[in-house]
């Protein structure tokens, strides 16, 4: 089954063993410096400069932009699927959660937003996705509302070292997106 590991950065070369990942999304400050896994052919792998922000005019801070949101959605469109996506940012708590649901709404559309939300939740309850990425997510995939309201559902995950990597299923086990 279709699947995509979020990951902190520490853990990314781990995972991407782990998993077979051969694709990668990393969502991290701009300019911050990290060693790509050889597992992850350099071709397949989409690096966004932003910080973990939810508002615009921070300063040197990049917020999420519009431009990220559908870079990640046509990355994920071009996923094959074969092996599982690993989508990391520095703690893999905030932005690459939000990636990920963009990314699986993304190669699966047909999915609904709050089973999806849902399994993100089951899959770990630390996950805070970015609330301003989730937004734009919500508008480019024109998802109407029900993505952010989805998010909002779960609410804050708990408290998180940074070390929790986990797995996000596209779809719910033994169904398909025509079910």
């Amino acid at each position: 089954m279709p699947s995509i590991v979020v990951s902190p950065l520490a853990r990314i070369a781990e995972m991407a063993v782990r998993h077979g990942c051969t694709e990668m999304i990393s969502l991290v400050a701009k300019g911050q410096d990290f060693h790509r896994p050889g597992i992850i052919t350099k071709a397949r792998h989409l690096t966004l400069g932003m910080n973990d922000i939810t508002f615009a005019g921070t300063g040197d801070l990049v917020a999420p932009q519009e431009d990220h949101v559908r870079q990640i959605i046509t990355f994920a469109q071009e996923w094959d699927r074969a092996r599982p996506l690993l989508v990391h940012c520095w703690m893999g708590v905030s932005r690459s959660p939000a990636a990920a649901l963009i990314a699986a709404l993304a190669a699966e559309p047909d999915q609904d937003d709050a089973e999806l939300v849902q399994r993100l939740r089951q899959a770990s309850p630390f996950a805070t996705p970015n609330s301003r990425l989730i937004e734009i997510g919500d508008a480019v995939l024109e998802r109407n509302g029900r993505l952010i309201a989805a998010v909002r559902m779960i609410g804050r995950g708990a408290d998180a070292d940074g070390n929790a990597p986990f797995v996000l299923p596209l779809l719910v086990e033994g169904a398909t997106v025509a079910d």
